[in-house]
């Protein structure tokens, strides 16, 4: 599990007083806040590789909070959006959840409100990355076989038999056993289901 120190708060707002005002609150509940006056200062700068979560103001010239959003789901960016509006705006809300923010919250908001949110954002964003991180382990292990050995694990994900394998490469049944025991190593499966299991986490069958 990422430490505190590990992960960002990333605040962006075009207001400097309501920016101070977050980013101290953040700070003074031992969170890592990064201020930033508009979105576009804010994506320029942003790593592929940060953890944490991020949040924004929905009103802002330029590119606007909801817009934000949308630009970071097209990096494939995995932290969590909390948008923040100071206008009841229903069409906002449900755009602003549609494009793929975490949460959406109206000001003025109580300061335990927004700590809550941003400590379950910050779990999210460990979740997801540890899960994109065993994705690409097992997507390297499946680069890593034979093509003859990606042939044996695709007729295993389609339910075959050793014999049933043999007979649609054309080879000998104990070849297929040698050819699964290969694809069994290199995937690092204890067992049958296992590898399943991870090649089916994996969206690679």
């Amino acid at each position: 599990m990422a430490q505190a120190a590990d992960r960002t708060v990333f605040v962006v707002d075009d207001d400097a007083a309501a920016l101070d005002s977050l980013v101290m609150l953040l700070r003074s509940d031992g969170l890592n806040p990064s201020g930033f006056s508009s979105a576009i200062e804010f994506l320029d700068v942003l790593r592929p590789d940060a953890r944490g979560c991020i949040i924004s103001d929905v009103r802002m010239p330029g590119m606007d909070g909801v817009e934000l959003v949308r630009a970071l789901k097209e990096r494939h960016c995995l932290m969590p959006v909390i948008l923040i509006t100071g206008h009841a705006d229903v069409t906002v809300a449900v755009q602003a959840m549609k494009a793929g923010a975490a949460e959406f919250v109206q000001k003025p908001f109580e300061s335990e409100l927004i700590l809550r949110l941003v400590r379950a954002c910050l779990e999210e964003n460990d979740d997801a990355v540890d899960a994109s991180s065993r994705r690409l382990r097992v997507l390297r292990r499946i680069e890593s076989l034979t093509a003859r050995e990606h042939q044996v694990l695709g007729l295993i994900m389609e339910g075959a038999s050793n014999k049933l394998i043999a007979s649609s490469l054309d080879i000998s049944p104990r070849t297929v056993e040698i050819y699964r025991a290969n694809v069994m190593s290199k995937m690092r499966a204890d067992s049958l289901s296992d590898l399943i299991r991870m090649t089916l986490a994996a969206g690679a069958a």
